[in-house]
């Protein structure tokens, strides 16, 4: 007779199935259960602004370009993993550790900087709406530009409060789909895979300032300000834990890769069509591009109707989604710096400043569109300016936060992690300086391309 022990260390087939089968599910369900914060606010950072970057980058160099997505998702997933494990750590956002650890001056500044950048950046976000009006009123006459802003402004404002921040994320995350409309476009017009992957795999680096300027402008629309503060705000409210953090990792990571895989597909559509037809058209007949209107316009031609309208469709989700995630950052991180109440969750009359203010933005922001002769480009190149400056500064705050151990304890940032950190902000606030003083004084910028 065998020893009870024996007995008992004896394995069954069944056993180890009835053990991993609850954790595989638990997981399973953490990751949704926290899903959303990240995948949402890179996304969002596929706005107007980095669609028409994405779009001139492919229209005036082609596939040169393609390699520095990858330092940049790189970037990318850095800073925003900062935020989100900051959030889980303290239960609290960036502008209110910035005032509890900074004081109260600097976090006025830096906010007020930052509301007039954003008032700027969404009245671009509706500039974009408008520019993609012309290819649907070639299908519906009645979506001119003032009816599509208009009704793109009621839009963003019933969404976020009319719900309950699950319903809100719901469809943020529906937002979020259509990118895939890029990605499809991008197939449609039929790349040369193999110049695509040489291009990734043997970089070519041009030493002239128009290269520059758009390495900088692929750089910069990628990382912004404004996004540091909204996914710390969106942990929070979400409810996320330092338990749950392993699973909103995994969320962080996979926005930062999705949203450059998108951007990698802008750039092949608009390389694939208008840089090869341009370097074939004859002298005075090159397709001429502004912004991404021009490209979805562009593309009908070029590469059917359908990709066209697929790209068309793709700006104005994109200026539909951060019209919408834009004011909403500005009014969390002026709320909670200033202790006002704040969140979605809450009704008008609970957190009236909040709702307040997110509608001034949109209000303002989609008004600037439709007033005739409005300096509206001084109005997005000054806020970018005024972005750009403050990005290495808030870089700063969040590396000196992430590595206070009395808030973060055994959750700040390790060796590797700075390095990456500190090199981001040195790269980052190098090229701001570059480009902000290239941007004032174009004449400083020597050749072009």
């Amino acid at each position: 007779m065998n020893p009870p022990d024996a007995i008992d260390a004896r394995p069954t087939a069944a056993a180890p199935a009835a053990v991993r089968r609850p954790t595989r599910w638990r997981s399973i369900l953490m990751f949704l259960s926290v899903v959303g914060p990240g995948l949402i606010t890179a996304n969002a950072d596929n706005d107007v602004g980095g669609i028409t970057t994405y779009s001139l980058a492919g229209a005036q160099f082609g596939y040169e370009l393609l390699w520095l997505l990858v330092p940049v998702t790189i970037a990318l997933v850095v800073t925003q993993e900062m935020c989100a494990r900051m959030g889980a750590v303290t239960g609290k956002g960036l502008a209110d550790l910035i005032r509890e650890n900074f004081g109260v001056k600097v976090t006025f500044w830096v906010l007020v900087t930052f509301v007039l950048c954003d008032l700027g950046n969404t009245a671009a976000e509706f500039a974009g709406i408008a520019s993609a009006a012309p290819i649907f009123h070639s299908y519906l006459p009645i979506f001119n530009k003032y009816w599509l802003t208009i009704a793109g402004a009621a839009f963003v404002f019933l969404v976020v409060t009319r719900g309950t921040y699950r319903v809100v994320e719901k469809i943020f995350l529906i937002f979020c789909t259509v990118y895939l409309a890029y990605i499809v476009s991008g197939i449609m017009v039929h790349p040369h895979w193999h110049d695509v992957a040489h291009a990734m795999a043997a970089p070519h680096f041009t030493a002239n300032s128009a290269y520059l300027l758009m390495a900088v402008g692929v750089i910069g629309t990628t990382i912004s300000p404004w996004m540091q503060f909204y996914i710390q705000s969106a942990i929070v409210e979400k409810g996320v834990k330092i338990k749950d953090y392993p699973y909103s990792r995994i969320d962080v990571i996979s926005g930062a890769l999705f949203t450059d895989i998108v951007a990698f597909f802008i750039i092949v559509a608009s390389a694939a069509t208008i840089f090869i037809f341009n370097a074939h058209a004859p002298h005075g007949h090159q397709i001429i591009v502004n912004d991404a209107g021009d490209v979805a316009a562009a593309l009908a031609p070029l590469a059917g109707k359908y990709a066209s309208l697929l790209f068309a469709v793709g700006l104005l989700n994109a200026a539909l989604f951060t019209a919408s995630i834009l004011p909403l950052s500005t009014a969390y991180y002026v709320c909670e710096a200033f202790g006002f109440e704040s969140g979605v969750e809450r009704r008008f009359r609970e957190a009236p400043v909040f709702y307040s203010l997110y509608l001034g933005l949109i209000v303002i922001g989609a008004g600037l569109v439709l007033i005739p002769g409005a300096p509206l480009l001084q109005i997005i190149f000054y806020s970018q300016v005024l972005n750009g400056a403050l990005l290495p500064v808030v870089l700063v705050l969040m590396l000196l936060l992430i590595n206070n151990k009395r808030l973060m304890g055994q959750y700040v940032n390790g060796r590797a992690l700075n390095a990456i950190a500190w090199a981001t902000v040195v790269v980052v606030g190098v090229l701001t300086v570059i480009s902000t003083v290239q941007l004032i004084f174009p004449q400083l910028g020597g050749g072009g391309s």
